[in-house]
């Protein structure tokens, strides 16, 4: 049997043979350990590894709209400040009246009313308006016709508005409107006297009173207008009474 020399000993190559094998076997264990630990790091550095976001962060914006305001006990969205410099007011009316010097009656006309109003201050306004109206009235007994004659009122009337007290929700006003009114009698007969009615003429009148506006926002109000009217159309100056309600628009500022 042939010996090598190793290391300064002599070993059978039988043994050498063996020994070879075990080392190999040692360096193919050693290295499938260092894989498997390897593979266990990686797997658990994959495992320990925060979840990417799949999702975008929400953004916030600042919030540009205004705020929405607060409306008041009466629906206003908006103070009301009164510092309009226009302001219209449109409604219907009631009114007493006599057609005739010597009726016996009163008669009831009904109709609109339109005003305008420039506020000079917040207190003191010139105001124009126009009136319309229209009704029936009884006639003294006659000839010609039995029962109600038509009669009508139109004309112009200018004069100041004063505002008083005033709040959020309400205002009170004084106002003098002096003009003339065209009064048209001859509907049911040419000759209108023989009814007892006054004949077609232009005679002066005065509406003294005030106002109360409801405002249901800073331009818009509901009023209600008594007022105590002046007319000359007899031979002499006779008081009656007129009333209107309707709706007040404020435009403008002053």
């Amino acid at each position: 049997m042939l010996e090598k020399k190793t290391k300064g000993f002599l070993l059978p190559e039988k043994t050498r043979g063996a020994r070879g094998r075990n080392a190999l076997m040692g360096m193919l264990t050693a290295a499938v350990l260092g894989a498997a630990s390897a593979g266990a790091v990686a797997q658990n550095a994959q495992t320990t590894q925060p979840p990417a976001q799949t999702t975008q962060p929400t953004q916030t914006t600042p919030d540009t709209q205004p705020p929405t305001p607060k409306k008041t006990r009466f629906g206003q969205s908006a103070p009301v400040t009164y510092d309009n410099k226009w302001e219209i007011y449109g409604g219907i009316n009631y009114m007493n009246f006599q057609a005739g010097q010597d009726l016996p009656k009163l008669m009831n006309l009904g109709g609109g009313e339109v005003l305008g109003t420039y506020w000079i201050t917040p207190k003191w306004g010139l105001g124009a308006e126009w009136r319309g109206e229209w009704g029936t009235t009884p006639v003294k007994p006659n000839i010609v016709f039995n029962g109600r004659a038509l009669a009508s009122l139109n004309g112009a009337l200018a004069g100041a508005q004063y505002r008083g007290p005033k709040n959020q929700y309400a205002a009170l006003n004084f106002h003098g409107y002096f003009g003339a009114m065209y009064g048209k009698f001859d509907y049911t007969t040419d000759d209108p006297t023989t009814l007892g009615m006054y004949t077609n003429r232009m005679k002066p009148m005065a509406a003294l009173g005030g106002s109360v506006d409801i405002n249901k926002s800073k331009n818009w109000a509901i009023r209600l207008s008594p007022d105590l009217i002046l007319e000359h159309f007899g031979t002499e100056t006779r008081e009656f009474f007129a009333i209107s309600g309707g709706v007040v628009y404020r435009i403008g500022k002053r």
